[in-house]
């Protein structure tokens, strides 16, 4: 595999060409890139299809496999299947091809993995009752260094879930951000001071996919921004195992520079640029979830997940989406129904783990020209100086798998008794003296789609 970058650079027609390349060399920047890829033998095809699914960072006898290939470009290339297979050689292909053994260890690889895929697990034992499906959202997933959208326990705590899930047959749709600098690399001076880089990712040189619309355009999302401006993104797709995580990238044409760079860095920025992070997270990732379920047939989710509180507009996004398929439905009730079907993880407990904005930002961002009919705004109902995004958590201390009810069509939820001790601290409640929604009598508001609020 091999990268090749095609430059432009102004020159000025009344100086001699040989000097303004001289004065440019330096200067020149890259207005495309493309990536040549190796053609595989046609019986070592299947490499491609191993490389591309994430399953081969956890199951040793795949990455066995490729360090077979070539055990030092194995090591030099960080374990990374997709970059091995770019630089191997045409001559070592041509005697792997050869290589009776090697050709029959390759398909039986594919045969385990396609039957890993399609095999009933503990998931499928569980019957009707279970969830149809699950979103999962995380601003960090740690799979494999292969894919670098992590910084440290969020992000493996995230990349497990969907691994342990991938291995139980849980049907998971996992939801992020495609960040062009995953995370930096660390040096020190000669003085002894820590210096970052920010290695770019190449999307083709990773193990995505683009998710494309049955006529073979880039699928896309879409939401609006301030003064009439919107943020688009495409979507990445990462197979680990039997789970779709969906990234979502902003780099693309329709946006302006300043959109293109939302997905800049994890974590990148603060005030408006991490504002802007977390709703393509929330809102665009329920859009861009939306999209795959119908391209790809896949369930639509029952339950919404999310890692932190870095994906809590999902709830206001879901919202949106009951009042209006239902416009008879009060913003109470969206509210309800909302929460009962969302479960919330709480990774870092101390206020400095927890983003908060000014709440004039967020009046400019959800209210004004930008406002959704029947939806409230989130900064006109107080005059406190910010809003904490635990103001639009779903209650933390609700059970993962709490929410069945007796009726399949009953808004309710299970609640543990630390509601009692004041709802307003947990799930954002006007008062203490409020019943936490979860713990009223079930109501006989339906929401307005046919399937179960769990």
């Amino acid at each position: 595999m091999q990268e090749h970058v095609i430059y432009m650079r102004e020159v000025d027609a009344h100086v001699p060409s040989t000097e303004v390349f001289a004065a440019s060399v330096c200067a020149v920047r890259a207005i495309r890139r493309f990536t040549v890829r190796t053609v595989l033998p046609e019986n070592l095809a299947a490499l491609e299809e191993l490389a591309i699914n994430l399953r081969w960072s956890w199951d040793p006898r795949t990455r066995d496999l490729f360090a077979a290939i070539d055990q030092d470009l194995w090591e030099s290339g960080g374990h990374d299947p997709v970059r091995l297979l770019g630089e191997v050689s045409a001559e070592r292909l041509a005697e792997l091809s050869a290589d009776a053994g090697f050709v029959d260890w390759v398909n039986r690889s594919r045969g385990d993995l396609q039957d890993y895929l399609t095999s009933d697990r503990w998931f499928q034992s569980l019957g009707d009752e279970a969830p149809a499906g699950i979103a999962y959202f995380s601003p960090e997933y740690g799979i494999a260094a292969a894919l670098p959208q992590y910084s440290g326990g969020l992000g493996i705590l995230a990349g497990d879930h969907l691994k342990t899930a991938s291995d139980l047959g849980v049907p998971i749709i996992g939801i992020g951000l495609f960040y062009r600098s995953g995370y930096f690399r660390q040096s020190l001076s000669r003085d002894g001071w820590q210096q970052e880089r920010y290695p770019v990712l190449d999307p083709d040189g990773s193990p995505v996919s683009l998710l494309r619309e049955p006529d073979g355009s880039p699928a896309r999302i879409a939401f609006g921004l301030p003064g009439g401006r919107s943020l688009s993104a495409r979507v990445w797709v990462a197979q680990v195992g039997r789970v779709p995580l969906l990234l979502l990238d902003s780099d693309v044409e329709e946006n302006g520079p300043a959109e293109r760079e939302v997905t800049d860095r994890l974590y990148g920025g603060g005030g408006e640029h991490r504002l802007q992070q977390e709703m393509l997270l929330g809102i665009g990732g329920v859009r861009a979830m939306r999209a795959y379920c119908r391209i790809s047939g896949h369930k639509a989710p029952e339950v919404f997940h999310t890692n932190e509180g870095h994906a809590g507009f999902l709830g206001l996004e879901r919202i949106r989406e009951f009042i209006q398929e239902s416009p008879t439905l009060s913003f109470e009730d969206a509210l309800e129904a909302s929460r009962a079907g969302t479960v919330f993880t709480t990774h870092t407990p101390v206020p400095a783990g927890i983003d908060r904005f000014p709440r004039d930002l967020i009046h400019q961002y959800f209210g004004g020209d930008n406002a959704t009919p029947g939806c409230r705004s989130i900064a006109s109902s107080s005059s406190a100086p910010r809003t904490s995004m635990a103001a639009i958590r779903p209650c933390s201390t609700w059970r993962s798998w709490g929410f069945a009810s007796a009726s399949a069509r009953t808004v309710s939820a299970s609640c543990t008794g630390r509601c009692r001790e004041g709802c307003s601290r947990v799930c954002g409640a006007a008062s203490t003296t409020r019943t936490c929604p979860s713990r009223r009598s079930p109501t006989a508001s339906t929401p307005p789609r046919g399937s179960r609020v769990r």
